[in-house]
Parts: C-alpha cells; structure tokens; sequence
C-alpha cells in the first residue's frame, strides 16, 4: 500500500497539547490521526458528535428576561429616550 502525505494547518499550542496527548496513550501523532481517518471511512461519518455552543442570548434564563421586559413595555412600564449615537473614532 503507497503512502500520501496529509498536511493541516492547526494552532501551534493545539498541536503540541495534540502531540502530548498521543504521547502519553503510546501512540505518535501519525498514527492517531490515522486512525481517526479509518473511523471515518469505517462508519461514513465523523466518529463524534459535533454540536454548536448555543448563543448565551437564547438560553431560557434570558428568553424569560426578554419576554418579562416586552410584557413591561407593553404595560406601559417602560421608559422612552432618545437614541445615543457614539462616534467610532
């Protein structure tokens, strides 16, 4: 079986925290990485699951703040001014 280089490009820090990890379970970086490409092939899709962090602004504690302020405003609780504009000098 002929060999090919993979080449990509990732933090410096990553790549050293990545290098100690392989070390300290017996493998080289080659080989882990290897055998991430297997799983691949193996199962036809990434072996992990990938999830976004939810954006803070719609996590249920401040969904319930921003209602509670709409509500509020509509009951006339809310205060009326002027836009301020700042100057991005």
């Amino acid at each position: 079986m002929a060999l090919a280089t993979l080449t990509a490009r990732v933090d410096e820090k990553d790549k050293a925290n990545f290098d100690a990890f392989c070390s300290n379970v017996g493998l080289n970086t080659s080989t882990a990485i290897n055998l991430f490409v297997k799983a691949v092939l193996r199962e036809n899709r990434i072996p992990f699951e990938i999830t976004q962090t939810p954006d803070p602004f719609f996590s249920e504690t401040n969904m319930a703040y921003v209602k509670k302020s709409i509500q509020e405003l509509k009951s006339g609780k809310g205060t009326v001014h002027e836009l301020i504009e700042v100057d991005d000098e």
